[in-house]
């Protein structure tokens, strides 16, 4: 059988969550300041809660805010779902 080329769109990937994007100097103190797409940002920023133990103990669908955080987020507590919004508005 002849082998079967794979796109981008086959492996379920969406080119624009792979487009590198620029970081706000808020989240670029968090995930760094190169260029990164949508998907990196997303998962460097739970590496970090992850290493900080900044999920709520009691809830763990919310992300409490440390000092670095506090800069993205704007408030105190987030909960999971808000991220990739609070997210696009650190992402140019």
């Amino acid at each position: 059988m002849p082998e079967k080329k794979t796109t981008n769109k086959s492996q379920g990937q969406n080119s624009a969550f792979m487009k590198p994007m620029n970081v706000s100097p808020a989240l670029a103190a968090v995930v760094g300041s190169q260029a990164m797409p949508r998907t990196a940002v997303v998962a460097k920023i739970w590496e970090y809660i992850k290493k900080h133990n900044l999920q709520d103990a009691a809830n763990k669908r919310n992300i409490n805010a440390d000092d670095k955080l506090l800069a993205i987020f704007g408030k105190k507590q987030v909960s999971m779902f808000e991220l990739s919004k609070i997210l696009s508005n650190h992402l140019s």
